[in-house]
C-alpha cells in the first residue's frame, strides 16, 4: 500500500521554525498498531491521519506513544496540506475528532482553528514535577495540563527540567505548561511532556485551550498574541470566545513524498 506523506512546520512563516508534524491522508482506517508504527517511523512529535468524507473530515492525532485527544499544530498542518497540496477549495473545514466537531477558517493563508476552552483551575503540584523544576512557579493551575505561572519571560526561558525525576510521572494525555507575560507579546509559554520521546514540544496548539482563557481573564482582553519559547519558537494569534478559543497561525511545507505499507 502506497500512502502520501507531508511534513509541515506549523505556527511559523519560516521553514525550520515552529512545530513539525507529519500528515497522512487515508482512504480507510488502518489498524491502530500500523498508525503507531508510521508515527514512530516519522520521528516527529505528532502525525495526523485523516479521511475526507466530503462534508466533514475525520481527523486523528498520534504521538509515538499515544493517540491524542487534541493536537493544534498537527491540525494546522492538516489544513495546510489540504489547501496547498490537495486542492481543497472551501474557506472553512469541519473536522470530526475525539473532542467533537472542530472548524477551521482560512483567511489570507492564516488558519483560524476553533477549539474548546479549558479554563485551568487553582491546583497543587505533585512533588515529582516540583522537584524536577529548577525554578518554582508563583501560582499553579490545572485543566488537562498543569499550567505554571512565572514572574517573567526570563524565568520561563531559564526553566530546566530534570528528566530523571520528571519522567517518574505519567500525565497521559497532558503535560506541563510554564507561562508568563511576554516582553514583546501578551504572554509566552513552554510545554513539557513526561515520559515522551520529545521532552519539550516546540509549539503546542492544544495548550492554548487553557492559556487563552487564562490570560484573557488576567489581562482583561480577548485578542492576544503569544510566543512559544522553544528553540524553534512559534507565533500564535489568539482569541477568547467564552466556551471556545480561536488559535491561529501559518504553516510551511518542508517535504512531501510517499510511504509504502506492506
Amino acid at each position: 500500500m502506497k500512502l502520501e506523506l507531508y511534513q509541515i512546520d506549523s505556527f511559523t512563516e519560516e521553514i525550520f521554525r515552529g512545530n513539525p508534524a507529519c500528515v497522512v491522508p487515508l482512504k480507510e482506517w488502518l489498524p491502530d498498531e500500523t498508525l503507531f508504527k508510521i508515527t514512530r517511523e516519522n520521528a516527529v512529535a505528532e502525525t495526523a491521519f485523516f479521511i475526507d468524507n466530503g462534508d466533514t473530515i475525520h481527523l486523528r492525532w498520534f504521538t509515538p506513544e499515544i493517540e491524542m485527544d487534541l493536537c493544534g499544530h498537527a491540525t494546522l498542518a492538516t489544513v495546510h496540506c489540504l489547501v496547498k497540496h490537495l486542492n481543497y477549495q472551501k474557506s472553512k473545514i469541519v473536522f470530526e475528532t475525539q473532542v467533537g466537531e472542530l472548524t477551521v477558517d482560512i483567511k489570507n493563508e492564516v488558519y483560524y482553528m476553533d477549539f474548546p476552552s479549558r479554563m485551568p483551575q487553582p491546583s497543587t503540584l505533585p512533588d515529582v514535577i516540583k522537584n524536577s523544576l529548577n525554578i518554582q512557579p508563583k501560582e499553579i493551575y490545572k485543566s488537562r495540563d498543569y499550567v505554571l505561572l512565572y514572574e517573567s519571560e526570563e524565568e520561563v526561558r531559564n526553566i530546566r527540567i530534570d528528566r530523571s525525576i520528571f519522567d517518574l510521572i505519567n500525565l497521559d494525555p497532558g503535560g506541563v505548561v510554564v507561562t508568563a507575560t511576554g516582553n514583546d507579546s501578551d504572554f509566552v509559554s513552554r510545554y513539557f511532556t513526561p515520559q515522551s520521546t520529545i521532552l519539550e514540544d516546540p509549539v503546542t496548539g492544544s495548550a492554548y485551550c487553557s492559556l487563552i482563557p487564562f490570560w484573557a481573564s488576567r489581562l482583561g482582553k480577548d485578542t492576544l498574541f503569544s510566543r512559544q519559547l522553544s528553540e524553534r519558537e512559534g507565533q500564535l494569534y489568539c482569541e477568547n470566545k467564552n466556551d471556545r478559543v480561536i488559535v491561529a497561525g501559518k504553516a510551511r511545507t518542508y517535504s512531501q513524498g510517499f510511504i509504502w505499507i506492506d
